[in-house]
């Protein structure tokens, strides 16, 4: 495997280097594949890399610099007050409040030797660190991307935690988003990371959930606010942008961005299955909205599920569930890069934080038992939980590490139910039916052994699962983000800007999730921005017709992959058995999802053996 696969083909990543003369072998072997870097005020190598220098500001005063990247409203007069105000320390409150600024971006400070870096409170923006050896002791390095780092290091592939990347609805909590090299580590979001003088690395906590106590019509006005400064932050001074108009989620996105007077362009897949009504209501968005550029994607030009899985190309330094959708998500947004877009607005993030889930029931039955017990009698009736399984799981207070122990014990069990209820602290992953003997092993020693940071990762099993599963879908976003970036074109999920995720948690969850009305939060936020017509809309569009047909029409590229598995020169899986799976006929709520993950690793494993052509240097 070429050592160099993502610091020579990948258009967007950065390294941040210690100040200090330990770090000069991978700060020159990173230089000689960027088009970018900056400087510590030692004027040693800093951050290295290659990115859009439109998306960066720095500042600097005496022995401190700052630096912030990505989608944001900072100034450069604002970085270098921030660095004023920065001591040795490298954590003074001027970069707590540039911290807090609205957008998505990585902030990174050097001061006195000691560097600081953070970036948001889920998997959108990432921090990875990793120890490079280096004479008289090793020293730490940090990146955005983990394969970069890996690279730099010479991290060997950590083939037994791929084990656990197999398992169907989920990696759990604290593994999932993980780098798969050894000794190659992600910052949890929420937390920083900080390198000591000798290039030591430490993690620290510096953002916890709001307490949920604001109520809705409050909370409503708040997030109304929020969403337009962090849509606006990305498309202040651009000519057009293009934007996703299909739920409610995205129709909030897109209405915000057209309100605000730039040029947007909007785009509406249309769906396979008849009962899919998202052109309509774009369509009557769009009427009443006026000056939208509108385009419907005709459903014979959406991709199906599972299409073109066998010669994608993506450099990712995760696997993906993304992969077997790779060409649907893409689709439109190859379409806007063709259109002249630079930017693309997606509503992903909408379902996790404004619908939030019902396992907030478990907590709130104890503070308030009656409007609990009634949202549970009518999520009951809504999605036919059994009475029983309802009672088992209130009842149910075991803590998050007493969860895995069972998850753990259970890997090879049956699939949870599709009606069970959403009470639980997740739905309890299995390993598939293909999953070897050591492959299981494996899974199920990293989930009894390996658990950092230690704890849930909200403070009940309803923020808990919020927040992971806003990591994950935000996993999603940064994936989208890697395969749109030779596009040159970025996309931009504002639902998981840090100020709009504190907006929508600091409400009620009694009045914020609710089996009586779809999304209240958001229809009340949107009054005045989206039109009436669709503001109250509570129907959503899923794609199970494309998924169930998709593995009909793909099926020889499936089978294409068991040839010759990566994963069964593991040792992972089983090819007879996976071999057969593909070619049986599979439901799309109970049995194909769980060929999700295998195909996320198969195309993941087979990427980094393939090196594309160097990344042109556009920003030269």
């Amino acid at each position: 495997m070429d050592q160099s696969l993502s610091l020579r083909s990948v258009p967007a990543w950065f390294v941040v280097l210690p100040d200090t003369d330990a770090a000069a072998a991978p700060a020159a072997k990173a230089l000689s594949f960027a088009s970018r870097s900056l400087c510590h005020a030692s004027g040693r190598p800093w951050v290295v890399g290659r990115w859009d220098p439109e998306t960066v500001v720095t500042g600097a005063h005496r022995d401190t610099r700052v630096v912030v990247m990505g989608e944001h409203a900072v100034t450069a007069p604002d970085a270098e007050r921030a660095a004023a105000s920065a001591t040795g320390t490298a954590s003074a409150s001027g970069l707590d409040r540039l911290a807090a600024r609205a957008g998505s971006f990585h902030l990174m400070a050097s001061c006195a030797g000691r560097i600081r870096i953070q970036a948001g409170v889920v998997a959108l923006r990432r921090v990875f660190h990793a120890e490079a050896a280096t004479p008289g002791r090793p020293v730490s390095l940090a990146s955005d991307r983990a394969d970069v780092l890996a690279e730099l290091v010479g991290a060997g592939l950590d083939e037994p935690r791929i084990a656990l990347e197999m398992l169907a609805s989920g990696v759990p909590y604290p593994w999932h988003g993980d780098a798969l090299w050894r000794g190659v580590h992600a910052v949890p979001g929420g937390h920083r990371l900080t390198l000591d003088e000798g290039g030591r690395a430490r993690t620290a906590r510096w953002w916890s959930p709001p307490d949920p106590v604001v109520p809705l019509a409050a909370g409503a006005v708040h997030l109304r606010e929020e969403l337009a400064e962090a849509v606006a932050v990305r498309t202040r001074g651009r000519d057009l942008v293009t934007s996703d108009l299909g739920g409610l989620d995205s129709t909030a996105v897109c209405c915000t961005a057209a309100r605000g007077g730039t040029k947007v362009v909007a785009y509406t897949a249309a769906v396979h299955d008849e009962a899919g009504d998202d052109v309509y209501w774009a369509e009557r968005t769009v009427r009443a909205l006026g000056g939208v550029e509108h385009h419907v994607v005709p459903a014979r030009e959406v991709a199906m599920t599972f299409d073109g899985i066998d010669t994608l190309g993506d450099v990712l330094d995760t696997p993906s569930i993304l992969t077997v959708d790779r060409n649907r998500r893409m689709g439109i947004v190859e379409r806007a890069a063709a259109r002249g877009s630079g930017l693309h607005l997606t509503g992903l993030g909408g379902d996790e934080l404004l619908a939030g889930t019902p396992a907030r029931l478990h907590t709130l039955l104890l503070t308030h038992p009656f409007v609990a017990l009634q949202a549970i009698r009518g999520y009951a009736a809504k999605y036919r939980w059994s009475r029983r399984a309802v009672l088992g799981r209130l009842l149910d207070r075991r803590s998050y590490g007493a969860w895995l122990d069972r998850l753990a014990r259970d890997l090879t069990g049956p699939a949870a139910p599709v009606d069970e209820p959403l009470l639980d602290w997740a739905v309890p992953p299995r390993m598939p039916p293909w999953a070897t003997p050591d492959a299981v092993c494996a899974a199920r020693e990293l989930l009894l052994t390996r658990r950092t940071p230690a704890g849930p990762r909200g403070r009940d099993r309803g923020e808990h699962r919020e927040l992971v599963a806003m990591d994950g879908i935000s996993q999603w976003v940064r994936h989208i983000g890697q395969m749109a970036a030779p596009l040159g074109i970025a996309v931009s999920a504002p639902y998981y800007d840090t100020r709009v995720i504190e907006a929508a948690l600091a409400v009620r969850p009694q009045e914020r999730i609710t089996p009586w009305r779809y999304k209240p939060l958001i229809v009340e936020a949107m009054r005045g921005v989206v039109p009436e017509a669709g503001r109250t809309r509570g129907t959503k569009a899923n794609a199970t017709f494309e998924e169930e047909a998709g593995l009909r029409r793909n099926r020889r590229a499936l089978l294409a992959l068991c040839e010759d598995s990566r994963l069964v020169r593991l040792g992972l899986a089983d090819g007879k058995t996976l071999h057969e799976w593909c070619r049986r006929a599979l439901s799309a709520e109970t049995e194909s999802y769980r060929l999700h993950p295998t195909v996320a690793c198969e195309v993941w494993l087979r990427s980094r053996e393939t090196t594309p052509l160097p990344a042109a240097d556009r920003e030269a």
